[in-house]
């Protein structure tokens, strides 16, 4: 979505999860890194997003969650 390269976010990884252990998601995962948790705030407010998850909300079930980052 433009909208998430728009916001300062970058797709790291997209598609069914291989089990390693336990149960993964049924469907599939995408993970996006923004540079701080103010960006993706601002993202998740945006109308871009607003009217993108109204048509998301029909088809899917969304699990989020924000996790600080560590030094590379």
């Amino acid at each position: 979505m433009a909208d998430i390269k728009a916001n300062g976010g970058r797709y790291i990884a997209a598609g069914k999860a291989t089990p390693m252990e336990g149960e993964p998601p049924k469907s599939r995962i995408v993970v996006i890194a923004f540079d701080s948790l103010e960006k993706i705030q601002a993202w998740r407010s945006s109308e871009a997003f607003k009217e993108a998850r109204k048509i998301g909300d029909k088809y899917a079930k969304y699990r989020s969650y924000a996790i600080e980052g560590v030094p590379q």
